[in-house]
C-alpha cells in the first residue's frame, strides 16, 4: 500500500486546492484552519457561522481563505462554487448536527442532511478535478443496539430519531453515488467518515455538554445535566481531524484502496459518563457547579454508542493521540483562555502544534 508518515500527510496539501463545506461551524473551523497552517488554497462553503460567539469569527478565517456563503440545498450555487474553484480535495461536514434540534425541526435536518449530501455529491460528480472526497457522516448512522462493542463499518445502519436516520440515509446516498458514477473514474478516491462525541475549544452549540457548562459557568448558574449517566467515549476534535487527512491523502495516492467507509474514535478505555465529563470541566475551569436535571420528559437518546476502529487502526495506520484526560485538559484550557483574554488564534495554534509536531 506504500508509506506516507504524518509528515509527509501533512506536507501533501500545501498549495493544493481544498474545497470544505460547513467550514463556519465547530468542526469545520478547525479543520480550516488546520489546512491554512498546512498552506492549502481553501475555499468554505457554508451557511454563516451562528450569532455570537464563533470560534470562526475569532479567528478571523473569513479574511483568510475563499469564504463562500451558501446552503447545500442550493444546487446552482454551490455547484458554482466547484467549478469556479476546482477544487482536488474535498471535505463535506455541512450539517444540522444536533439530535434535539432534528426533533423540533425534522424536516430541516433531512433537508441538509438528505438533499444537501446529495447536491454535494452532484457537484463532485460534475467537476472533474476532485480527486479526493472525505465526507463526513456521523457514529449515529448504525442502528444502535447499545451493545457494549464498538459497531464496525459494515453494520447495519439506521436511526432512532430524525438526526440519526438522516445520517444513515447520506450513507446509502453516498453508496449509490460511489457505484453509479465514481467508480468509473479511477482518479477519484472517495471515502465516508463516521466520529462522534467530539469536545474542544470553539464549540458553542446548544445541546452539548462542554458548552453548556461554559455558558453555565459564565452566567454563574448550575449546570443541569439531563442524561447523567450515559457513557460516551469521548475525543478531541483533532482526533478525527487528524484521520480525515491522513484519509484523504492516501485516497489521493491511492483511490481504489482506500476508497469505502471509515470510523474514527478513542479506544473505549476512554469512555467517561456525562457527569464525569462536567465534573472534570467545572474542576478545570476552576468556576461552577453540577446538578441533576429533574425533568422526566425527554426525547429518547442512547445510553451507550461506541465505534470499532480497527480498520483504521491496521490499514491507514492512524491512532488516536491524546487520551480522555488530556482531552478534556485541553478542551477546558481553551476555554478558560478564552474567558481570560487571550488572543483564540494563538490558543488554537499552539494546541494544533501540540497535537501535530510534525509541523514543529
Amino acid at each position: 500500500m506504500g508509506t506516507l508518515n504524518m509528515r509527509d500527510v501533512l506536507e501533501s496539501f500545501s498549495g493544493r486546492r481544498v474545497l470544505v463545506t460547513g467550514h463556519t461551524g465547530f468542526k469545520g473551523s478547525w479543520l480550516t484552519y488546520i489546512l491554512m497552517e498546512l498552506g492549502a488554497d481553501v475555499m468554505g462553503y457554508a451557511l454563516p457561522p451562528n450569532p455570537g460567539d464563533s470560534h470562526f469569527q475569532l479567528l478571523g478565517l473569513e479574511k483568510k481563505i475563499k469564504h463562500v456563503v451558501g446552503n447545500i440545498c442550493d444546487a446552482d450555487k454551490l455547484n458554482e462554487a466547484f467549478q469556479s474553484f476546482q477544487p482536488e480535495y474535498v471535505f463535506h461536514l455541512a450539517a444540522q448536527a444536533l439530535v434535539k434540534k432534528s426533533y423540533a425541526e425534522p424536516v430541516e435536518t433531512m433537508q441538509t442532511n438528505i438533499m444537501g449530501s446529495v447536491h454535494l455529491l452532484d457537484a463532485v460528480r460534475r467537476c472533474s478535478s476532485v480527486r479526493s472526497l472525505v465526507y463526513i457522516t456521523s457514529d449515529k448512522c448504525y442502528e444502535n443496539l447499545e451493545w457494549v462493542w464498538g459497531y464496525r463499518e459494515s453494520d447495519r445502519l439506521g436511526g432512532h430519531d430524525p438526526y440519526s436516520a438522516s445520517k444513515g440515509a447520506a450513507e446509502l446516498i453516498f453508496s449509490a453515488f460511489a457505484r453509479s458514477y465514481f467508480a468509473s473514474r479511477p482518479e477519484l478516491g472517495a471515502a465516508t467518515v463516521r466520529a462522534g462525541n467530539v469536545i474542544g475549544g470553539g464549540d458553542w452549540a446548544e445541546d452539548r455538554i462542554v458548552p453548556d457548562c461554559i455558558r453555565a459557568a459564565q452566567e454563574g448558574r448550575s449546570i443541569e445535566l439531563r442524561n447523567p449517566g450515559a457513557t460516551r467515549p469521548w475525543q478531541h476534535v483533532m482526533e478525527p481531524l487528524s484521520g480525515y487527512l491522513l484519509l484523504a491523502a492516501r485516497l489521493r495516492q491511492q483511490p481504489e484502496e482506500f476508497a469505502g467507509s471509515w470510523n474514527f474514535g478513542p479506544s473505549t478505555d476512554e469512555v467517561r459518563t456525562v457527569s464525569e465529563v462536567a465534573d472534570t470541566i467545572v474542576q478545570q475551569l476552576g468556576r461552577g457547579n453540577v446538578k441533576m436535571d429533574g425533568s422526566e420528559h425527554h426525547h429518547h437518546e442512547a445510553n451507550l454508542l461506541q465505534l470499532n476502529c480497527d480498520k483504521a487502526h491496521q490499514l491507514l495506520g492512524w491512532q488516536p493521540r491524546w487520551h480522555v484526560d488530556k482531552t478534556l485538559e485541553y478542551t477546558a484550557v481553551w476555554y478558560k483562555s478564552w474567558l481570560d483574554g487571550a488572543e483564540v488564534c494563538d490558543v488554537t495554534r499552539a494546541q494544533i502544534l501540540d497535537y501535530f509536531p510534525e509541523l514543529l
